[in-house]
């Protein structure tokens, strides 16, 4: 077996405890389908890490710039690049979105995906 049980500790009662890696084996195992969807869906992502992606550009530029001059310019760039990334999901050229906002006529995402 690839992923075995953790031995039984003597004195103690109940099924032995199982190593993390044979956890996952078993829930990957148990999900199969689950997991390997984005094999046959072209609109499922191989991870779901699209938050920490949203928020990377924030932490890079906190980390190169030594941080924000002030809590507005902070804000600021978070509401502009949540913009963005919420054009981009819904698949509106960013471009369109940026030129619309300077034009005054702001092309607002759909949010009743």
């Amino acid at each position: 077996n690839a992923n075995p049980a953790a031995p039984p500790v003597p004195g103690r009662r109940g099924k032995p405890r199982q190593t993390p890696g044979r956890n996952l084996a078993l829930r990957c195992q148990k999900h199969r389908d689950a997991v390997l969807l984005f094999l046959e869906r072209d609109d499922v992502p191989f991870d779901n890490n699209q938050a920490e992606r949203d928020i990377r550009m924030f932490c890079i530029k906190r980390k190169v710039s030594g941080g924000f001059r002030s809590l507005t310019g902070g804000a600021a760039f978070c509401r502009i690049r949540s913009y963005i990334s919420t054009l981009r999901k819904q698949g509106i050229h960013v471009w369109q979105g940026l030129v619309s906002v300077f034009r005054g006529d702001i092309l607002m995402p759909d949010f009743s995906r």
